[in-house]
C-alpha cells in the first residue's frame, strides 16, 4: 500500500495535469512495466516505439516478454516518423509508444489515426516531455495512459522517480490493484537518496556537470550510489529483479509535492524561454536551429544541435567546463550489450543511427541561463553544423 505522503503527491499530480488517475514508482521504467501489465502485454505480441531511445524503455517491453519493434524518426523532430509506423505493424502488434524526444511532441493525430485503424493501443512516453503541447493539448492527454520520468536528466527530478496518468478507469483500476504488490525501499535507499538528492541541490551547475556526471556513473557501478539504471539492466541481463517493482519513497513524493508548488510552472516556463533564445541566437549566428511546426510547443528537457565533430565538441566541453549533452549515445542510450538483445538490429533506423553521430544538446534546465547558452553555442560553431 502507497504511503499516504505517495498517496497526495500522486492526487495532486492527477489535479496540475487534470486527468483522472495518476500513480508513482520508485523509477519510470516501473510504471511504464505495470502500464504495459495491466493492458495485458506478454510473451509474443509487439510494441512500436522509436528506434532513438533510452534502454531503460525498452528494458520493462523485454522483462514483460513481448517484443520491440523500431520505427526510425523524423530528423526534425526526432520522435517516430509517422510515415514509417504503418509498414512496422503485424497482428501481433498491441501497442505504440509516442515518445516525446527531447520534449518535442511527435505527430499525435497520426498517431492516433492509424493505431485506431489498426485497433492499436497508444500510450505516450511522456518521460522528456512533461509540460509540452501538441495542438493545444498536453503531453499525457492523447494515449490510454501516459508514463514520465523524475530521474536526474529530466524535465523535474526527485532523483529518481516515476508517474503514469490515465483517464481510463479500467486501466486505473488494474494499475491501483497492482500497487497493492509494491515493494517499499528500503531505509538505506531512501536515505541515501536524500542526501544524493541535497548535494544535486548544492553542487550541480553548468560548469561541474560534466565532470560529477561522470563521477556519479562511476560511483553508481560501484555500488555506492542509488543509480537510475542498474548494471543488470544497461548490460542487457534481463531477468527481472524481484525488487524492480518498487514504490516511490515518502522523500520522492515530498520533492514532487513541493515542486507542484510552483516550482515546476517556472521550471517549463524557463525551458521554453530558452528554447526561444537558442532560437534566436542560432539564426543570428547563422547556425541551423530547430524548425518545430508550429503547432507544437515543446518544453524542452533539452535542445537538440546537430555537429561535425560530436566526440570532438564533446571534448572541448568537458575541457571548457561548458555544458554539453551526448544525447543519445547509441540508438539505445547507455546500453553497453549488443544492441541485438534488445532486436534492434544495425541499420533498421538510419535516420536515428545518423542523429547518434550529429547530435549534441544545450541545456534548458533552471540553472542553465542565456550566459551558459551563449558558451555552449559560441563552442558550437567552433566545430559547426555537419557537411
Amino acid at each position: 500500500m502507497p504511503h499516504k505522503i505517495v498517496k497526495k503527491f500522486e492526487t495532486s499530480f492527477a489535479e496540475w495535469m487534470g486527468v483522472a488517475s495518476a500513480f508513482a514508482f520508485w523509477k519510470g521504467r516501473v510504471g511504464i512495466y505495470a502500464i504495459l501489465k495491466a493492458l495485458g502485454v506478454g510473451e509474443d505480441d509487439e510494441v512500436i516505439l522509436p528506434g532513438y531511445t533510452c534502454v531503460t524503455a525498452v528494458n520493462p517491453i523485454k522483462v514483460i516478454g513481448a517484443k520491440p519493434v523500431y520505427v526510425d524518426i523524423d530528423p526534425v523532430t526526432y520522435g517516430m516518423d509517422p510515415d514509417k509506423i504503418e509498414g512496422k505493424i503485424t497482428k501481433r502488434t498491441k501497442v505504440i509508444f509516442a515518445q516525446f524526444t527531447y520534449g518535442i511532441p511527435p505527430e499525435m493525430d497520426t498517431i492516433l489515426d492509424i493505431a485506431n485503424r489498426h485497433g492499436i493501443t497508444v500510450v505516450e512516453d511522456a518521460c522528456q516531455g512533461l509540460g509540452s503541447k501538441y495542438k493545444g493539448r498536453a503531453a499525457g492527454s492523447f494515449g490510454i495512459a501516459a508514463g514520465y520520468s523524475m530521474q536526474w536528466t529530466k524535465t523535474w527530478t526527485a532523483g529518481i522517480g516515476g508517474l503514469v496518468s490515465t483517464n481510463d478507469k479500467d486501466l486505473a483500476r488494474k494499475i491501483e490493484a497492482m500497487t497493492e504488490d509494491l515493494c517499499q525501499p528500503s531505509f538505506s535507499e531512501a536515505t541515501l537518496l536524500s542526501i544524493q538528492r541535497f548535494v544535486h541541490r548544492a553542487i550541480i551547475y553548468p560548469a561541474t556537470t560534466a565532470m560529477i556526471t561522470n563521477t556519479y556513473r562511476w560511483l553508481v557501478r560501484k555500488n555506492v550510489l542509488v543509480g537510475s539504471s542498474t548494471t543488470a539492466e544497461t548490460e542487457g541481463r534481463l531477468e527481472i529483479d524481484p525488487h524492480f517493482f518498487k514504490a516511490m519513497s515518502k522523500g520522492q513524493a515530498k520533492s514532487g509535492l513541493r515542486q507542484l508548488r510552483g516550482a515546476l510552472d517556472r521550471n517549463l516556463a524557463h525551458r521554453r524561454q530558452m528554447r526561444a533564445f537558442y532560437d534566436q541566437l542560432l539564426a543570428e549566428r547563422g547556425y541551423p536551429k530547430l524548425e518545430i511546426p508550429d503547432y507544437m510547443d515543446p518544453a524542452m528537457v533539452r535542445y537538440p544541435v546537430r555537429v561535425a565533430d560530436k566526440a570532438k565538441i564533446l571534448e572541448m566541453a568537458n575541457q571548457k567546463g561548458v555544458e554539453l549533452g551526448e544525447w543519445f549515445d547509441q540508438p539505445l542510450h547507455q546500453c553497453h550489450a549488443p544492441l541485438s538483445v534488445y532486436d534492434y538490429q544495425d541499420g533498421c533506423c538510419p535516420e536515428a543511427e545518423r542523429a547518434v553521430r550529429e547530435v549534441v544538446n544545450l541545456p534548458t534546465h533552471p540553472r542553465a541561463h542565456e550566459k551558459h547558452g551563449l558558451k555552449a553555442v559560441n563552442l558550437l560553431c567552433e566545430i559547426g553544423p555537419p557537411k
